[in-house]
């Protein structure tokens, strides 16, 4: 780790019926549910009351109640450059359905009708990078698996469809950092259940 360099921690919010089920769920503001409400409170345990310069929360009730029971919310600016992709026409749809409409389909080579490109999300990401860069220490993220995805690989400097290789879980902690000058992954998709 390269001293006096900020981390950035990221937490995706804890399960809901949708992302149990596998549907693309963008825009759609669903609650967590029992399962993700009780992953939301171990999210706390993950983080053990570290302090941060920044905190940062997507304005969707799943990442809110996570950050609120993560006991960050308080501190936390609301952004929208950390809702999740909107995936217009595919949005409720899991990954099997759409391609029974398009062989093949994935997230990260689209299309996706009605939606949001790639690169709308990349500067999405990259606008926030710029905010935890300029933060002054470590930041905290409370957001979508996709939109975090992106974020990674734009931190590491890749091409954002280079997301599709960092599998991220529902209320996971990952790190983001660095080894001297370069910025790469520090933890990725960390349980946040307290048995693991």
């Amino acid at each position: 780790m390269d001293a006096g360099r900020p981390q950035v921690y990221l937490v995706r919010h804890g399960a809901t019926d949708w992302s149990v089920s596998g549907r693309h769920t963008g825009r759609t503001d669903l609650p967590l549910n029992d399962a993700g409400r009780s992953q939301a409170d171990d999210v706390a345990h993950l983080l053990a009351g570290r302090s941060f310069a920044l905190v940062l929360v997507s304005p969707l009730r799943r990442a809110q109640e996570t950050c609120a029971a993560a006991g960050y919310l308080d501190r936390a600016i609301t952004t929208a450059d950390l809702r999740e992709w909107d995936y217009g026409d595919y949005e409720g749809l899991t990954t099997a359905e759409i391609r029974r409409r398009v062989p093949g389909w994935t997230v990260w080579t689209g299309p996706i009708p009605g939606g949001e490109r790639l690169e709308d999300v990349a500067e999405r990401a990259r606008r926030v990078i710029e905010r935890a860069l300029d933060a002054g220490g470590d930041v905290a993220l409370f957001a979508h698996g996709h939109i975090l995805r992106v974020l990674t690989a734009c931190w590491c400097e890749l091409p954002p469809r280079e997301g599709r290789r960092f599998p991220l879980e529902t209320a996971t902690l990952s790190v983001l950092g660095w080894e001297h000058e370069h910025r790469g992954v520090r933890l990725w998709n960390r349980p946040s259940s307290r048995e693991s």
